[in-house]
């Protein structure tokens, strides 16, 4: 029976111990460091790719197909290329495994620069509005050179709530889901939009493929994203004003955090927007067109801890449960 056993510890350990440890240590680097300027973060790698891809492929005829079979080609290279660099640290032992699986971990989750980053804006809209706009453009796509105050702190939290999806809920989806591999092909998903998933005349069909891989990546995530926000808010009752508003954003998923978070502050978001020299116009989600303050901040972000608690807790409590069926049986 012993070596039954022995195989046993070893599956348990490398399918639970150590993405416990790797998770723990890495969701506490984040809340540490954020991302800080020297780490070598592969998302810089992602774009340089996606850019490349871009320049060469985006022109003359077929650009759905190649950008299409471009977004593709990255999202399945950056899935078996984590996979087959996991499988060599198995060579190296144990360590090995576990710094790179921190390591990619880490490099998923965003949670901690993106509230800072909300905090900072508000911080500099209360200064001058100059200073508001100019803080603002690092986190949103959308043209900041006009936007009046109320339109800056209302941008900014329409940023942390849908990157509460992006950058938190979504990528621990995808790892509880597929493992390392599963959460960096998502952010590489979830680059390939930021960057060409755009509805204009540059984007709209060389992104338009990478745009609808994005949606159906983030379909569950941004939902539960939502009902982590409500929950961890104390108002399980605003499940029926986020399905009302949630729907009618124009994207699919956007709109269910983004209604989470109106409905908790009691506020308004969307509305007319430029983009890239464009006039796009999102539905409204709420109907309180109210002045938003940093009061409306500071729930926003105990909404976002809160929430990333959850999530990262219970995925958690899925390692130790598993760790603890092998240790009973």
């Amino acid at each position: 029976h012993t070596p039954l056993y022995v195989s046993s510890m070893n599956i348990v350990i490398h399918t639970s111990v150590v993405p416990l440890c790797a998770l723990s240590i890495a969701w506490f680097l984040d809340k540490w460091l954020g991302d800080p300027q020297w780490f070598p973060h592969p998302v810089v790698g992602f774009g340089k790719l996606i850019a490349a891809g871009e320049r060469r492929f985006n022109r003359g005829r077929n650009r759905l197909a190649k950008g299409g079979l471009w977004a593709v080609i990255l999202i399945l290279s950056v899935y078996w290329g984590t996979w087959a660099a996991g499988q060599l640290c198995l060579w190296a032992g144990l360590p090995a495994v576990l710094l790179f699986q921190t390591f990619c971990i880490f490099s998923c989750l965003a949670g901690t620069t993106l509230m800072r980053e909300v905090k900072q804006v508000f911080e500099a809209t209360d200064r001058s509005i100059g200073e508001g706009r100019a803080r603002v453009s690092r986190i949103v796509g959308r043209d900041t050179s006009e936007l009046s105050a109320q339109e800056i702190r209302a941008a900014a939290l329409e940023t942390l709530s849908e990157n509460l999806s992006d950058g938190v809920i979504a990528p621990l989806f995808w790892y509880a889901l597929l493992g390392v591999p599963g959460m960096m092909a998502y952010k590489m998903v979830n680059t390939l939009d930021s960057m060409v998933g755009y509805r204009n005349e540059r984007y709209g069909l060389f992104g338009r493929v990478a745009a609808r891989i994005d949606d159906a990546a983030n379909f569950l995530p941004a939902r539960l994203t939502a009902l982590l926000m409500v929950l961890s808010a104390g108002r399980p009752s605003l499940l029926r004003f986020v399905k009302r508003y949630g729907r009618a954003h124009s994207s699919p998923n956007s709109g269910f955090p983004e209604a989470a978070l109106a409905g908790i502050l009691d506020c308004r978001f969307g509305g007319p927007h430029r983009y890239f020299g464009e006039i796009v116009h999102k539905p409204y989600i709420g109907t309180n067109e109210r002045t938003l303050t940093t009061d409306d901040l500071n729930v926003a972000l105990s909404v976002n801890r809160r929430s990333e608690y959850i999530m990262t807790a219970c995925i958690i409590i899925g390692h130790i449960g598993n760790i603890a069926l092998y240790v009973w049986a």
